[in-house]
C-alpha cells in the first residue's frame, strides 16, 4: 500500500507522537515516491534534531530492521531489498539520512558529523518503541552503522556493513596506503566550497550519474533509477548536505572511544570495489567478537543494486535468531 497523506497518530506505542504522516514534511512526497511493486508508505518522523521521511514495510510487531543508505543515495537505494526483507517478517524501516532527498537539510556543515548521524538512528529506534534494531548499512550508511555499534551498542541487535569498513581499518589504511589514499581522491575534493555541487549538478547531472554508472555492472542503473536520482539531487539543498557529510569527516576528524565491535556483525563486500581495498573487509571482520564474512566476488561497490536478493537474504539470516534457512 502506497500512503502519500496517512497519519500514524492512531497508533499505539509511546513512541507514536514522533510518527507523522507525511503531510508533516518540508517538502511534498511526489505519488511515484514508492515504485509499484514495492511494498511500503511513506511516513515523516521527528528523531530529534531533525525530521526524516522513511519508508516502512512489513508486520508492524516484526523485528525492526533499518536500512541505511548511502552517498549518493536516498533510501530507494534499497527498494529492491525491502519485499524480501518484509516478506521474512521484518519490520523494515527505510530512511532518506540527513540531508537527502526528502529529509530535513540542516544548513551547517557541522551538523552531519557522524555523532549526529548516529543519533538520528537512535532516535528512529525510539520513535518505533523499539529498545534495540537490526541495522543495515551500505557505503555511508555503513559508516553510520559502525559508529552506532561502538556507541550505542545496546541499541542494535545484529549489525550489517556493506563496502564500508570499520573506521578504525578505514583510516589506517588512509594514513598508510597511497593506493587507498588514491581510492579515496574524491573525499579531499568535496572539501572545496560550492565547486562539487556546481560540478556534479552540470550537464543535468552528467558527472554523477556516469560516476553511477561507470563504477558498477553494466545496466546496474537504468533510465528510471537515473530519473529518480536526478529528482532527489535537484531537491534545494539537497546536495550540498549531501557532500557536507564529506566535510564534517575530515574537519572532525572523530576517534572512536572504542575498535572492539560487540554487537553480532556481518560484512558483506563487493570485490570489484573502485572504490576501497578489499583487505580491509577481512581486517573489519577481525575488529568484531563476532563477525563474519561474506564476499561476492562479481559484484561491485554497488551490491545492493546488483544482488539485492542476496543481500537481502544475508540480512534476512544473520538477524534472525533462527538458523540460516529455517525461516519459512
Amino acid at each position: 500500500m502506497h500512503d502519500a497523506s496517512g497519519d500514524a497518530s492512531s497508533g499505539k506505542g509511546p513512541g507514536d507522537d514522533r510518527r507523522r504522516g507525511v503531510e508533516a514534511l518540508d517538502e511534498s512526497v511526489p505519488p511515484d515516491e514508492i515504485p509499484e511493486g514495492v511494498p511500503g508508505e511513506s511516513r515523516a518522523i521527528d528523531v530529534g534534531d531533525v525530521r526524516l521521511h522513511v519508508v516502512e514495510a512489513g508486520p508492524e510487531d516484526g523485528k525492526l530492521l533499518v536500512l541505511l543508505h548511502g552517498f549518493p543515495e536516498f533510501w530507494y537505494g534499497w527498494h529492491e531489498a525491502i519485499a524480501p526483507l518484509a516478506n521474512a517478517g521484518y519490520r523494515v524501516v527505510v530512511p532518506d539520512q540527513r540531508g537527502y532527498n526528502l529529509s530535513e537539510k540542516p544548513p551547517a556543515v557541522s551538523d552531519y558529523r557522524i555523532d549526529a548521524l548516529a543519533r538520528d538512528v537512535v532516535g528512529l529506534i525510539d520513535a518505533y518503541d523499539r529498545e534495540s534494531a537490526a541495522v543495515a548499512g551500505h557505503d555511508w550508511g555503513a559508516a553510520v552503522g559502525w559508529w552506532l555499534a561502538l556507541h550505542h551498542a545496546d541499541r542494535v541487535s545484529e549489525f550489517v556493513a556493506i563496502n564500508v569498513p570499520h573506521p578504525t581499518v578505514f583510516e589506517r589504511a588512509l594514513r598508510g596506503s597511497w593506493d587507498q589514499r588514491l581510492k579515496s581522491w574524491y573525499v579531499l575534493a568535496f572539501q572545496l566550497p560550492k565547486l562539487p555541487e556546481a560540478v556534479a549538478s552540470a550537464g543535468n547531472w552528467r558527472l554523477a550519474v556516469r560516476g553511477l554508472r561507470e563504477s558498477s555492472d553494466p545496466g546496474t542503473f537504468g533510465d528510471e533509477d537515473v530519473r529518480r536520482y536526478r529528482r532527489a539531487w535537484n531537491r534545494e539543498g539537497a546536495f550540498e548536505a549531501m557532500v557536507n557529510w564529506y566535510r564534517a569527516i575530515v574537519r572532525d576528524r572523530p576517534t572512536p572511544t572504542t575498535e572492539t565491535v560487540e554487537v553480532p556483525t556481518l560484512v558483506i563486500w563487493g570485490a570489484k570495489d573502485r572504490f576501497l581495498a578489499r583487505r580491509l573487509a577481512g581486517e573489519s571482520v577481525e575488529r568484531c567478537v563476532d563477525g563474519r564474512l561474506l564476499t561476492l566476488d562479481t559484484a561491485t561497490h554497488w551490491v545492493v543494486h546488483e544482488e539485492p536478493h542476496r543481500v537481502a537474504e544475508a540480512i534476512a539470516d544473520h538477524a534472525d535468531p533462527l538458523p540460516p534457512g529455517a525461516r519459512e
